[in-house]
C-alpha cells in the first residue's frame, strides 16, 4: 500500500507540473524547427519571381493529316515559364537566357501576387543568363553572397517556381540539399547555346520552372542562378547545375552597360576535345597555337608551352579555360602558371576583347559588315587563307540571295584578289551592274565558291 501510495504521489506531482514542461517543450520544438534552411528560406523567397514568357513557333505536322491542312508556315504561340530573382530595388531581375528565348512579351510574377510586365535588358547565349527590368514598389532583393568559398557537403537550397500558376499561388517552391561539387564541366551536347562550365552541382531537387531561380547557402545568400539537370525522365534525380552567382553577376553587368557582353581574348589556344586525357600525360592543358602580338605571346608563351593554372584553379582540359576565359572581362589581368620545357613559369596576360570586335567594320553591299583579315583575326577565328575579308555581320536575307553566311572569310571576286575589307568594297563596287559575280570564300577551313548579282 505504501508502495502504491508513494507511486500515485509521484504520478500527481508530475500532473501537478505537465502544463509548464508541457509549454517548455513547444518552445523548444518551435526552436528546433526554425532551422538554418527555414532561416534561409525566409529571407530569399520574398525576391523570387516566376518568369511567363509568350513565344511563337513554328507548328510541325504531327500526322498525315496535317501535312494536308496545316498552312505551310503556320505558328502557334506557346507559352513558357520559368524564375528568377530581384537583384536592385528598381527592378533588374536575373534569369535564365533560355528561359526568355524568342519572347514575344514576359510578365513577371512577385511572392506576393503582382502580375509586372517585363522587358529585356539583355540576354546572352553563351553563358545562359537574361537580364530583365520590372517596375513597381517596394521590390524585395535577394542578399547576395559568393560562391568561390563552397564547402563540398554545406546544406544549400533552390528557390523557384516550378510548375509557374499550375500550383495554385505565386508562393516560391523551396527544395534542400548540398553541394556535391564545384568546378562541374558538361560536355557540350547537338544543338546547345550555352557553354555549362565551372558549375555548382547540388542535389537539392531542380524541376521545370525552376531555370533561373536562385541557389542560396545557409545563410540565405544567393550563390548561383539554377540551370540545368541530369534527368532521364525529365523531372530531378539529384543531379543539379547552378551557374555561379559571381559569372551571372559579371554577364548582367556588361549586358546593362553595353548591351552585349564583351568576351575575353588573350591571344592563345589550348587541346581541345581530342585530347581530354592529355593532362594526365602532361601534367596540364597543352597550348596549341599563339597570336602573333598577342596578349600571350607578348608574354613569352609559345607553342607547346603546359598551362597548369590560371585564376587560382587547376586547368586539366578546354572545359576548365572556357571556365577561366567566361569569369575574365576585357581590360582584367589574368595570371597564369605554366611549364616551358621542364620549367616552371608565371606570366600576366592583359586581357582584351576579341580582335574581330575591335577592328574597323567596313559596310558593302548595303547590310554586310567585314573586317580584314589580321594575323589576330585568323587566330581569333582558326583562319587557315593569310589574307581576305571576313563576314562579321550579315542580314538574313543577304545571307539567302548570296550564299554567304556571317564568318566566311572571302578571298577572291571573279579574278580579284581580296586582301583586305576595302578592297571587298572596291571590288563589289566595280562589278555592280555587270552581271553575276563569282566569290571564292573559306568556310570551316574549306574553299567554296558562290555567284550572285550585284546591282
Amino acid at each position: 500500500m505504501r508502495t502504491r501510495f508513494l507511486l500515485l504521489g509521484a504520478s500527481a506531482a508530475t500532473v501537478a507540473v505537465s502544463p509548464h514542461v508541457a509549454a517548455q517543450d513547444r518552445s523548444d520544438l518551435g526552436k528546433s524547427r526554425r532551422t538554418a534552411i527555414v532561416t534561409a528560406a525566409a529571407r530569399l523567397a520574398p525576391a523570387v519571381v516566376s518568369v511567363n514568357v509568350l513565344r511563337r513557333e513554328r507548328q510541325l505536322p504531327q500526322d498525315p493529316f496535317d501535312l494536308f491542312f496545316l498552312p505551310r508556315g503556320s505558328e502557334q504561340v506557346v507559352e513558357g515559364y520559368g524564375s528568377g530573382f530581384i537583384i536592385s530595388p528598381d527592378g533588374v531581375v536575373i534569369t535564365n537566357q533560355h528561359v526568355t528565348q524568342g519572347a514575344e512579351q514576359i510578365v513577371v510574377t512577385t511572392r506576393d501576387g503582382r502580375d509586372l510586365p517585363a522587358k529585356i535588358l539583355g540576354e546572352d547565349p553563351l553563358t545562359d543568363i537574361a537580364v530583365l527590368k520590372v517596375d513597381g514598389p517596394g521590390l524585395p532583393t535577394a542578399p547576395l553572397g559568393k560562391s568561390t568559398d563552397l564547402l563540398i557537403g554545406e546544406w544549400v537550397v533552390a528557390v523557384g517556381n516550378p510548375f509557374a500558376y499550375l500550383l495554385g499561388n505565386s508562393e516560391p517552391t523551396v527544395t534542400a540539399g548540398v553541394v556535391s561539387a564545384v568546378g562541374r564541366n558538361l560536355l557540350p551536347s547537338q544543338g546547345q547555346s550555352g557553354i555549362y562550365v565551372g558549375m555548382i552541382q547540388t542535389d537539392a531537387p531542380i524541376n521545370p520552372g525552376n531555370s533561373g531561380g536562385p541557389l542560396a547557402n545557409a545563410a540565405g545568400e544567393v550563390i548561383g542562378v539554377n540551370s540545368s539537370i541530369f534527368t532521364s525522365s525529365g523531372g530531378s534525380v539529384g543531379i543539379g547545375f547552378a551557374i555561379p552567382i559571381e559569372r551571372a553577376l559579371r554577364v548582367a553587368d556588361e549586358l546593362r552597360r553595353f548591351g552585349k557582353v564583351r568576351r575575353a581574348w588573350v591571344g592563345l589556344d589550348v587541346a581541345g576535345a581530342e585530347d581530354l586525357r592529355g593532362w594526365k600525360r602532361v601534367g596540364g592543358l597543352r597550348v596549341t597555337q599563339v597570336a602573333a602580338g598577342g596578349p600571350a605571346g607578348r608574354a613569352g608563351l609559345v607553342v607547346g608551352d603546359v598551362l597548369v593554372s590560371a585564376l587560382g584553379r587547376r586547368l586539366r582540359t578546354f572545359l576548365d579555360w572556357e571556365a577561366v576565359m567566361l569569369d575574365t572581362g576585357p581590360g582584367d589581368t589574368l595570371t597564369v602558371s605554366f611549364r616551358h620545357a621542364s620549367e616552371s613559369r608565371s606570366a600576366r596576360l592583359a586581357v582584351t576583347d576579341f580582335p574581330t570586335t575591335l577592328a574597323e567594320k567596313v559596310a558593302v553591299l548595303g547590310g554586310m559588315k567585314v573586317v580584314t583579315v589580321t594575323p589576330a583575326v585568323r587566330a581569333e577565328r582558326n583562319i587557315q587563307s593569310d589574307h581576305g575579308a571576313l563576314i562579321y555581320d550579315l542580314p538574313d536575307e543577304m545571307q539567302e540571295a548570296t550564299g554567304l553566311q556571317s564568318g566566311d572569310v572571302i578571298l577572291q571576286i571573279n579574278r580579284v584578289r581580296v586582301s583586305s575589307a576595302d578592297d571587298l568594297r572596291r571590288a563589289f563596287a566595280a562589278t555592280a551592274g555587270a552581271g553575276a559575280v563569282t566569290v571564292w570564300f573559306e568556310r570551316s577551313g574549306r574553299l567554296e565558291r558562290t555567284a550572285f548579282y550585284v546591282r
